[in-house]
């Protein structure tokens, strides 16, 4: 938008007040969210305005109150008169991040309501949606009065982001993603817990991740982030728990979409990589406590004896059916799409396995084309990497070190040494770092 606006004045004198690092009131955030979802503050204005919040940043009020005025632009859920607490959870985003598919139906299973809206991948970061899509038939979108009927009749929706829910947020993450705002902490959070307040739940679990392979470097930002979402959460009247956790190396083994799904599918058997099972337990458990089920380790036990039962796979064959999947997938992955080229990534030499860089491991698959470097890019949901080796495990010069799942040879020499070069190894099992436990963060 170009012209002068009747909110433009207005605009510029908020514009200078956060320049001067003045704090903004409620009224002037909501003047700032609801011009952008009407059109009637030019998109320089907004831009300015992020750029200044950039480097002057918001207080715990005005973060508050820019996410309640988010919210405020669209519609919300409301999940009065289902017969079981409403949760949900969100990741920051990493590579080999399947939790979702593993968590929903386990805790649909214990018998919370867990509705789960999710966004696709963009870059190096995976997206449920795009998980979901290697499915054949699977819905993702629903109508709300369906999403209502799914989870009083099953417990449990996965689908994603609806347009009407926080449309500011859309407008204004357009422009912080062109204009280089993206990594600011108030914005961020804003951004994500706006729309979690306006899914409904009333209990939600935050996985904040940070490493080679997610969006906060640091376990610092990644804490930081944490905090402030939390904060903006329990001010709003939800309870919320955050879990900071170590995005260094990929999350389990699978990296692409089918292959993601084949893994939440062996996880739910029992059968799953131990870290991926270990997190969508904590996050499980997390949530049962804080709908008043039970405690963290009454839910953990629980939680184990329905994955053991087959009950969450159950819940899982009944979630792909609903929303028009192939249910038979969950017996059998082999209907899920698959490469025709499987090949090895080897050890250049001997030693000790000391890292699994995610970063490296998820350009590779992002350059086999399972992700997109740019939004509504398409992708491909066979194509992927396994790792094969943990940290801590020997190998000898010309094992194997990775699976490569590819559409062509051509693509395979692309990503072979870089995903060699990905492991790091060690002459010494000794200087094998340890895995780094996870750590939880409440509004106490």
């Amino acid at each position: 938008m170009t012209g002068e606006s009747s909110h433009a004045p207005r605009m510029r004198a908020i514009i200078e007040r956060k320049k001067a690092g003045l704090r903004l009131s409620a009224d002037e955030l909501a003047t700032i969210c609801n011009g952008a979802v009407a059109g009637s503050i030019p998109d320089y204005q907004l831009a300015a305005w992020l750029m200044a919040v950039w480097f002057r940043g918001l207080d715990a009020t005005e973060t508050l109150e820019l996410t309640r005025a988010m919210v405020a632009t669209g519609r919300t859920l409301d999940w009065t008169g289902i017969d079981r607490p409403v949760v949900d959870k969100h990741s920051t985003g990493g590579v080999g991040d399947k939790t979702s598919l593993v968590l929903v139906p386990l805790v649909a299973a214990a018998g919370l309501a867990f509705v789960k809206m999710s966004g696709r991948g963009l870059g190096l970061t995976g997206g449920t949606i795009d998980k979901l899509e290697a499915i054949p038939g699977f819905r993702v979108e629903l109508a709300p009065d369906e999403l209502r009927r799914q989870v009083e009749r099953i417990g449990c929706a996965l689908v994603s982001q609806s347009p009407d829910l926080v449309p500011a947020d859309g407008v204004l993450y357009a422009l912080r993603d062109v204009t280089a705002t993206v990594d600011s902490v108030p914005l961020i959070a804003s951004s994500v817990m706006s729309k979690k307040l306006a899914a409904g739940a009333g209990a939600i679990v935050l996985d904040v991740k940070y490493g080679a392979g997610a969006f906060m470097g640091t376990i610092d930002e990644a804490r930081e982030l944490a905090r402030t979402m939390v904060r903006i959460g329990t001010e709003a009247g939800r309870r919320v728990r955050a879990v900071i956790s170590p995005m260094h190396r990929p999350l389990g083994r699978a990296v692409g979409n089918a292959l993601e799904v084949e893994e939440a599918i062996e996880t739910l058997r029992g059968e799953g990589p131990a870290d991926l099972w270990e997190l969508a337990l904590q996050l499980g458990a997390q949530l049962m406590t804080m709908s008043g089920v039970s405690d963290p380790e009454e839910a953990a036990v629980r939680l184990r004896r329905i994955r053991d039962s087959g009950e969450a796979l159950q819940r899982l064959r009944e979630l792909v059916e609903a929303q028009g999947g192939d249910p038979s997938v969950v017996d059998d992955p082999d209907l899920l799409p698959s490469a025709p080229i499987v090949t090895m990534a080897t050890a250049p030499r001997a030693g000790w396995v000391a890292g699994v860089d995610a970063g490296a491991v998820a350009e590779a698959v992002l350059r086999l084309g399972g992700g997109r470097e740019v939004k509504g890019a398409a992708i491909d949901p066979a194509v992927g990497v396994v790792v094969l080796r943990s940290v801590g495990e020997r190998v000898e010069a010309g094992e194997p070190l990775a699976e490569v799942h590819a559409r062509s040879e051509a693509d395979v020499h692309a990503v072979l040494s870089r995903l060699a070069s990905a492991f790091s190894l060690v002459d010494r099992e000794d200087a094998c770092p340890p895995e780094p436990e996870l750590e939880w963060i409440d509004d106490s």
